[in-house]
């Protein structure tokens, strides 16, 4: 079998160039269809503004300090937390999947997941993480 030596040449300009084509086609498509779909909701839609429609919003009430003020360290525990345990969960999709094939040894593996979890949720209610006080 005999193969184009100047094609595999990485110091050939078209060997780049073929490489990585298809991710500069696909970037451009992106970015196209990206500006083309803002450009048509910037110039459709109806530009209107009045002191109610610019003014903050919080769950219908008036707001009532400034938006800048820094939150409470809490409310980033909590969404860290949150984000953690989600993602976690996430590995019980692949696992029900595929529970016939892993057989005695995938079920107890999740079994120790599921009480590793829940060593970690005990931890961070006894610390008090949970609590809004």
């Amino acid at each position: 079998m005999k193969f184009n030596n100047n094609i595999l040449n990485t110091n050939n300009i078209y060997y780049y160039y073929n490489e990585f084509s298809n991710f500069f086609f696909y970037f451009l498509v992106l970015f196209g269809i990206s500006f083309l779909i803002l450009g048509l909701c910037y110039i459709i839609t109806i530009k209107n503004p009045y002191n109610e429609k610019n003014s903050g919003y919080e769950c219908g009430f008036d707001p009532f300090t400034d938006a800048r003020e820094p939150f409470y360290v809490k409310f980033y525990l909590i969404s860290i937390l949150f984000i953690i345990f989600d993602v976690e969960v996430v590995f019980f999709f692949p696992w029900a999947i595929s529970f016939k094939q892993l057989f005695f040894f995938g079920y107890y593996i999740m079994y120790i997941f599921i009480i590793i979890l829940l060593i970690g949720f005990v931890y961070e209610w006894k610390k008090g993480s949970l609590d809004w006080d």
